[in-house]
């Protein structure tokens, strides 16, 4: 894996890296909210329940309006997991993927545990945050595929049959990798979408997301930031399911007015590579954030998924200003979102003034110990 490279940050610069930071994740958390509570439902009864035009607010589920699913949860960890990658590096240590998968780790402990456990001295502090131990229909990839300490890796990955969506949904974090070069955000991305999602369009799709989302985090059109992704993937072996479902999803933008059909038609099975689609579909016709979660959320596929997706790409494309306030206001775990969002904002632009060689922050290093 490469490193950060060594840009100059100036306050303008690192003011709209935060922006973007905080919008990814807000994103995917607030497209995951108003989705989650459709999955499972045919467009039909998505009619019936909230009118012909679908749902068009935040609604009830997990007994509240704007809970998050884990979907989100794992999103959070894998912001985590990258700013204990860039600790640890002064140890000398550097793989990223075992840190990343150390993180989900400590996820998957949330999905076991009835609350933090004081005891364990080396979980940092997001594993504390007691809102996040709580079951919100995780996928059955994830908690096997993080049910044991062996890491899924592409030479051996975890449940190699499965091409869900669930992988690609926590990987936006891995395109705030600004200062990394596109191949190794693609990379890091695949290797750890593989711990999970072992099927080469589960795990491509997640490496493609995350070059997107890199695009945009660095001011890429999304247009150009697909372009980029296609480039990326084309040597992969299998990549061509996802390579055809991105270039569906350009096409269709030139088919007319939008409609849950047209979603329906991109999503296809259910699988990432549709997901993946109707994430990028519904970010380039929306005519605002709102507009383009509604369209990326009223269907009769994974509803959750395609939200979080949607809003992961618009919130790195606009930054968190553009994201709808009234629904940030209900959204469940905001305080943690932006705390976690400016703590990795603030290690990828001033981490050097936070820990190195030459002395470290006892604060920082207890937020996120080496270990």
């Amino acid at each position: 894996m490469g490193a950060t490279a060594g840009a100059v940050w100036g306050r303008t610069e690192q003011q709209d890296f935060r922006s973007r930071v905080r919008g990814t994740l807000l994103g995917v958390a607030v497209g995951d909210a108003l989705g989650a509570p459709l999955d499972g439902l045919t467009l039909e009864e998505i009619r019936e329940a909230h009118g012909h035009e679908g749902l068009r607010d935040l609604a009830f589920g997990h007994g509240r309006r704007g809970a998050i699913t884990h979907l989100t949860q794992l999103t959070l960890f894998s912001v985590d997991g990258l700013i204990r990658a860039q600790v640890r590096r002064d140890t000398g240590a550097w793989h990223p993927p075992t840190d990343l998968h150390r993180a989900y780790l400590r996820w998957a402990a949330t999905q076991r545990d009835w609350g933090p456990d004081e005891r364990r001295k080396d979980d940092g502090w997001l594993a504390r945050e007691e809102w996040l131990y709580a079951r919100r229909s995780p996928a059955r990839a994830c908690l096997l595929g993080f049910g044991d300490d062996t890491m899924g890796t592409l030479d051996a990955p975890k449940n190699p049959g499965e091409p869900g969506p669930d992988a690609a949904a926590r990987s936006a974090p891995f395109g705030l990798l600004v200062g990394w070069e596109p191949q190794l955000v693609l990379q890091l991305a695949i290797e750890c979408a593989a711990q999970t999602h072992g099927h080469p369009t589960g795990y491509l799709a997640a490496g493609a997301y995350a070059v997107i989302v890199h695009a945009l985090a660095r001011g890429e059109s999304l247009d150009a930031a697909v372009q980029r992704a296609l480039a990326l993937i084309a040597p992969r072996p299998g990549q061509q399911p996802v390579a055809d479902a991105l270039q569906h999803a350009l096409g269709a933008v030139r088919q007319g007015m939008p409609t849950p059909g047209r979603i329906e038609e991109l999503y296809g099975g259910g699988t990432a590579e549709g997901a993946l689609a109707v994430a990028v579909y519904c970010a380039l016709v929306g005519e605002d954030v709102r507009h383009g979660l509604c369209l990326a959320v009223n269907h009769g596929g994974p509803s959750g998924a395609a939200g979080a997706l949607t809003g992961g790409l618009l919130g790195a494309l606009h930054g968190e200003t553009a994201l709808p306030p009234a629904w940030l206001a209900e959204l469940e775990g905001r305080p943690t979102l932006l705390v976690l969002a400016d703590d990795f904002a603030m290690e990828m632009t001033q981490g050097a003034a936070l820990h190195g060689p030459s002395g470290s922050s006892p604060g920082w290093l207890a937020r996120y110990p080496r270990a």
